[in-house]
């Protein structure tokens, strides 16, 4: 990785796409601490001073605005849940699904839709925190305080939205993706340092961090394996003559990722099982003191119940999500069209049979090591007294956005040397 980005930094035209993309992410580290006019600082402090549920969730997404409430306190949340939306849209209605088979004009209308569903989306978000969970920070409770919150935050998520489109185009990598990695590894040094105080004061054991480091580097291989491996189904075309021409007689693959859904399921089980607590923000008493006890990552014996559904969702999840996005009928039918074969399996349903019950064995070995690459690190948490939040879903976005941009790398790299492979 160190010498790609090296030999990057070498041609001039790539040099400035690192450059444009580090003043972007600066950009988006000033804005996410600029506050959102007219809010009372100490009841803010005092509503995250045991920070947990979805908040935590929302607040690491958003590379602590969201704890802050600035500018960007709702992130490119709103963005992500509307890209969702628009791809099950793209599924379950045939007017979309025909408008993602136009190519690119298709797509760009899809993007448009997208980007009027984040903007809707914000101000619907940023009407209910503003209302809801954050009303007692407002100073004033006017209509022209409110809407100039909600007009804030909106246009703080329409601005990272721009950005993040910007990046992609100008600079290297999925914009929205690295706004997300940039967020979450923000947070690292902050958390660094109170260990690095925790242990200089005797709260925290040296020896719990050596071992927390090498359970790290584990998670990380291990998400790396995951989320590298795939299956590759041979394809053989028969050979078939059109006029004077012969097509086919080629082989191929369909390659099957190990972890077909990506860290959808982890977000999906999160935002699920934090509901509840978020819900004892708002209510007091004996449900919230139930929910503390049975259903939260901190409680006895709420951890293990907490991990053991977690786990339970997040393979729930990830078998659903694969059902949606991969169709073995619809692949079986188009390679039945072009004369394409799996080697000893007969076209037609035996091939979308066949597809399927790999699928689902892939999708099985995936989903049990995503459960455990996304629980590990909470029960590690839970029995040290170190502050890095070094949670699986972090993980996973973190890690797939760095290969996701080093293959974008390597792949502008091979194309701006194109001529060594034709001398």
């Amino acid at each position: 990785m160190l010498s790609t980005l090296k030999n990057a930094w070498k041609i001039p035209d790539l040099r400035k796409k690192i450059l444009y993309t580090i003043m972007m992410f600066a950009i988006f580290r000033i804005g996410a601490n600029i506050p959102v006019p007219g809010i009372d600082k100490a009841y803010l402090q005092s509503m995250f001073t045991d920070e947990g549920g979805l908040l935590s969730f929302f607040n690491f997404i958003s590379g602590g605005a969201f704890k802050k409430f600035t500018i960007f306190a709702l992130s490119i949340s709103p963005y992500i849940t509307s890209s969702i939306i628009m791809q099950l849209l793209t599924i379950a209605i045939p007017s979309f699904e025909a408008l993602a088979k136009e190519g690119e004009e298709g797509r760009k209308k899809i993007a448009q839709f997208t980007r009027y569903g984040t903007v809707v989306l914000a101000i619907i978000q940023a009407v209910g925190i503003s209302l809801g969970l954050f009303r007692g920070a407002l100073i004033s409770t006017d209509f022209w305080s409110v809407f100039v919150v909600v007009i804030t935050l909106t246009a703080g998520t329409a601005f990272l939205m721009w950005l993040g489109e910007q990046i992609t185009e100008k600079g290297i990598g999925n914009g929205i993706s690295l706004i997300i990695f940039a967020g979450i590894v923000s947070r690292l040094p902050v958390g660094a340092f109170q260990t690095f105080v925790k242990i200089r004061n005797g709260e925290a054991n040296i020896i719990s961090l050596i071992v927390f480091c090498v359970v790290a580097i584990v998670i990380i291989a291990g998400v790396i394996a995951i989320q590298q491996g795939t299956r590759k189904i041979p394809v053989q075309y028969a050979k078939r003559v059109v006029g004077r021409k012969m097509y086919g007689g080629h082989s191929t693959h369909i390659p099957l990722k190990v972890n077909q859904s990506g860290v959808i399921p982890v977000i999906f089980a999160m935002s699920l099982l934090q509901f509840p607590l978020t819900l004892t923000y708002f209510v007091k008493g004996g449900f919230a003191d139930f929910i503390t006890k049975y259903l939260s990552p901190t409680g006895n014996p709420g951890v293990w119940i907490y991990n053991i559904l977690y786990a339970l969702l997040i393979i729930f999840f990830a078998y659903f999500y694969t059902a949606v996005t991969f169709n073995p009928i619809e692949v079986a039918n188009n390679m039945k069209q072009n004369g394409g074969f799996i080697p000893g399996i007969r076209p037609g349903k035996p091939t979308s049979e066949y597809l399927q019950k790999t699928l689902s064995r892939l999708t099985l070995a995936g989903a049990v090591f995503l459960a455990g690459i996304a629980v590990l690190p909470t029960i590690v948490l839970n029995f040290t007294n170190l502050q890095i939040r070094f949670g699986g879903t972090a993980l996973l976005i973190a890690v797939g956005v760095a290969l996701e941009t080093m293959k974008q790398i390597e792949a502008q790299m091979v194309m701006r040397h194109y001529q060594g492979f034709l001398k």
